[in-house]
């Protein structure tokens, strides 16, 4: 069993983001970068799918040097093959990086698709346009499940089960075949100090990315969404506050 999983470099998502003057860009203010936390649950469960089908896990992301960072990290956790897609930046548009990994993916097998799954994040935490894995499914001529929670591989199928209101669907699929998970698929490890110890002696692959933007979207400009109005009430101080806060209760109907 043989398992790519692709992942984004994005800023972490809990910090204040400031745009560049030309609002073209997220500055680094040493805001630090991430991937989505859907990603994180898809290179732990490629992981856990080689643990228990033994093989080995690819993991790929398409960016500048840096975003070996995300990749050390992956490795650190128990991935076996860093792989980055160099190119100056980590959003040429989706059609662009989809094609760019179908390049590498059927470069590496010579035609042919050298993994039995290709495992995504549903969405990327910036962009959030659920547009990549479809596209490399649709180039590639694979199967693609997207928004899965729950994932049992065979030699030669896949069943997938996706979370809906009241049970789940459940969609069997031969292999290879394209799956995006959700968070909360499982919960992804930490990694252990030996584990980042080894991932640092790791040597990735690069790959220079082709990179083809014609045909995307110009981007304009970059916006930052305005901050919400908050208030806070102090309800009282001691013993005091006691009815105040039961009367709260009851109007949000807790109690």
């Amino acid at each position: 069993m043989d398992i790519i999983t692709c992942v984004k470099r994005v800023p972490e998502t809990g910090e204040k983001i400031v745009l560049t003057d030309d609002k073209q860009a997220v500055k680094d203010l040493g805001l630090g970068n991430t991937v989505s936390p859907h990603e994180e649950c898809a290179v732990e469960e490629a992981i856990q799918q080689i643990e228990a089908h033994d093989g080995t896990t690819t993991v790929l992301t398409l960016g500048p040097e840096d975003a070996t960072e995300q990749l050390t990290t992956a490795v650190a956790r128990g991935a076996d093959e860093p792989v980055l897609l160099e190119a100056a930046t980590t959003d040429p548009g989706p059609t662009a990086v989809a094609d760019a990994i179908t390049e590498y993916i059927t470069d590496r097998g010579d035609g042919e698709v050298p993994f039995d799954v290709l495992l995504f994040g549903n969405e990327s935490a910036d962009a959030g346009n659920y547009q990549v894995p479809v596209r490399v499914a649709n180039s590639l001529g694979l199967p693609c499940v997207t928004g899965i929670k729950d994932l049992e591989l065979a030699d030669e199928t896949a069943i997938a089960k996706r979370e809906v209101a009241g049970g789940w669907e459940v969609y069997e699929v031969d292999l290879p075949a394209v799956i995006t998970v959700k968070e909360g698929i499982n919960h992804p490890r930490y990694a252990s100090m030996r584990g980042r110890m080894q991932a640092r002696k790791t040597p990735v692959e690069t790959v220079e990315a082709t990179i083809d933007a014609d045909g995307r979207f110009e981007l304009i400009e970059l916006e930052v969404p305005p901050a919400a109005d908050r208030e806070a009430e102090i309800l009282g101080d001691g013993p005091d506050a006691a009815a105040r806060v039961v009367d709260v209760l009851e109007e949000l109907e807790v109690l």
